[in-house]
C-alpha cells in the first residue's frame, strides 16, 4: 500500500479526514472553552476574596 492510497482510503478519504479535522477542532474549541472559564472562576474567586478581606 503506498501511501497515497492511504491516503485516499478508497475514496472515503473525505469523510474520513472530514470527520479527524471536525474532532480537531470540537477538541481545540473546548480547551480554549475551559480555560476561558477557569479564567473567569478565578476572577470572580479573587474578586470574592478581596471584597470579604474588608
Amino acid at each position: 500500500m503506498s501511501m497515497s492510497e492511504f491516503f485516499y482510503m478508497n475514496g472515503y478519504a473525505f469523510y474520513v479526514w472530514g470527520s479527524y479535522g471536525v474532532t480537531l477542532l470540537v477538541l481545540l474549541i473546548e480547551i480554549a472553552m475551559v480555560r476561558h472559564r477557569r479564567k473567569l472562576a478565578l476572577r470572580q474567586l479573587r474578586l470574592m476574596n478581596e471584597s470579604g478581606d474588608e
